[in-house]
């Protein structure tokens, strides 16, 4: 009878003190995080595996990838309808192997489109007409959202100066950024008249920069605000490139925007080394060309505005907008000159000019002064590339940036920093492709309510892609007399998600998104 009990107890103590199978317990069910979904096409959710065994091999699969995709353990929604999320869980227990399956129900709602559906207005300019890159890479930025967001220190460089080679290669239909900038130098001569030419050295360069965060209340020029402005470390790898790939000379390039202040640290960053002869131009030294002053084709009360000479002696201008949002609703290529003219209000060039008026009426077929500077033939007609800094992106221009205003929601970003650059020789174009980003993104639209479904922001992209016959009834010119006939292509996606315009669909006009992806 002892025996029996000896042996009844030493049962009951190895089962009491076995260890829980990688520890799983009837306390610790293994479940998701959600039985249903609700998704918008585009913008991805998450779902998680609660009390996931330590050691478990997970898998996911989609029952209609058409509906919904899945990967790791984000949902995405591709289009209206339902589709269940099968999650396999496959782990160890007591030595024997065990396959849990969770699944989720999805539901994908039909998404309208805040901009109404057309075909593509205009036509596409460029080596590559209606050709818009965007390249794509997390590693780019890995700022924790403490602190500065601007800190070189957030941004990897080597990473970000092969996604612009990378780009300008595509804009160009090259394989290398050498071979991209001299498509590009010979597109934009070709369009202007100028011959069969490429760069030629001792050309000169203006690259406008967006530098509204930085000395906008005052004189200072530490560039330690939380506003946004140009990344440093993309102006470094653009000025890299221009220097190394396309043989600019570092003594003829000049980054400008005369309503602001650059930042003292930005300036080393970018004229150090072999960028050594880089110019930069604010609006403490910004001298205006009394000879150039920029014509209106509407007639308007306002100051008289006047191009700096670092623009009127260029050669080229490069246009380097941000991606983000405005409280007039969006700033991209086309509102970026407003930083490109000198008047009595040195603070406010635009406020002198009485520029926003127009930008608040909230309707379409109305005059906009962003035609009129894009078609410029000192600027629009001069630049030879587009760019849109989109690696970290601000709701506007008046919020101070922040880990999670700043993380974007739609897909491929998904709660991660935009981490992107677009680039394009079509103004229309990539302010098209830019603007539909913006209206797509949550966090985006619910800091910004002058962009929460408000199509009239893109009034000025139908104004500028029907120049020709534009629905204000304006006669745009170029500010030299010339009528203006066409400045590029608009349209809008075909959806959130594959993201194509005309060009990708096969057709002859329109734009054409290239995506490089990592």
């Amino acid at each position: 009878m002892k025996k029996i009990i000896a042996l009844l107890l030493t049962a009951v103590l190895m089962v009491s003190c076995a260890p829980p199978a990688s520890g799983v317990s009837k306390e610790n069910k293994i479940t998701l995080s959600a039985k249903k979904m609700t998704l918008r096409a585009g913008i991805p959710k998450t779902l998680k595996i609660k009390n996931k065994p330590k050691g478990a091999r997970v898998s996911w699969k989609s029952s209609n990838k058409k509906v919904a995709a899945v990967k790791g353990d984000a949902v995405t929604g591709i289009k209206q309808g339902r589709a269940t999320i099968t999650c396999k869980v496959k782990y160890s227990k007591f030595g024997k192997k065990i396959t849990k399956k969770l699944t989720a129900k999805v539901t994908v709602k039909k998404t309208k489109s805040v901009y109404p559906r057309h075909s593509a207005y205009g036509k596409g300019i460029g080596a590559k007409p209606g050709r818009v890159v965007w390249s794509h890479d997390p590693k780019s930025v890995s700022w924790n959202g403490k602190g500065y967001w601007w800190q070189p220190k957030h941004f990897n460089e080597k990473t970000i100066l092969k996604m612009v080679q990378e780009s300008i290669a595509a804009l160009g239909g090259e394989k290398q950024a050498k071979s991209g900038w001299s498509k590009l130098f010979l597109a934009q001569n070709k369009r202007n008249g100028t011959g069969k030419i490429g760069y030629k050295k001792g050309q000169k360069i203006a690259i406008k920069a967006n530098i509204n965060g930085s000395g906008v209340f005052d004189d200072d020029d530490s560039g330690k605000t939380k506003m946004s402005y140009t990344n440093p470390v993309l102006l470094k790898c653009l000025l890299t490139s221009l220097i190394k790939d396309a043989g600019v000379s570092p003594s003829d390039i000049t980054v400008y925007d005369v309503s602001r202040l650059f930042p003292k640290y930005m300036i080393e960053l970018c004229s150090k080394g072999k960028l050594k002869g880089v110019k930069f131009v604010g609006r403490n030294n910004g001298v205006a060309d009394k000879d150039k002053p920029i014509n209106w084709s509407y007639k308007f009360k306002g100051a008289v505005n006047y191009l700096p000479t670092c623009v009127t002696k260029a050669d080229y201008v490069i246009n380097l907008a941000n991606l983000k949002g405005h409280s007039y609703g969006i700033t991209l290529c086309g509102k970026n000159h407003f930083g490109s003219f000198i008047n009595g209000n040195e603070m406010r060039p635009p406020e002198g000019a009485n520029l926003h008026q127009f930008l608040t009426m909230d309707e379409m077929g109305i005059y906009s002064p962003i035609v009129d500077l894009m078609a410029n033939h000192q600027l629009g007609e001069k630049t030879v590339l587009y760019m849109l800094d989109a690696f970290i992106c601000a709701p506007t221009e008046g919020d101070e940036i922040t880990g999670s205003n700043s993380k974007w929601k739609q897909y491929p970003f998904n709660e991660h920093y935009a981490s992107s650059v677009f680039v394009s020789q079509d103004p229309v174009a990539i302010d098209s492709v830019g603007a539909d980003f913006l209206m797509n993104e949550p966090v985006v639209i619910n800091h910004n309510d002058s962009l929460k479904n408000n199509a009239t922001v893109e009034n000025y992209l139908h104004e500028a892609s029907l120049v020709k016959n534009a629905p204000s009834g304006n006669i745009y010119k170029n500010g030299n007399g010339k009528t203006v006939k066409n400045l590029g292509t608009h349209e809008h996606w075909t959806d959130p998600v594959n993201r194509k315009y005309s060009r990708n669909l096969g057709k002859k006009e329109g734009i054409e998104l290239i995506k490089i992806m990592r």
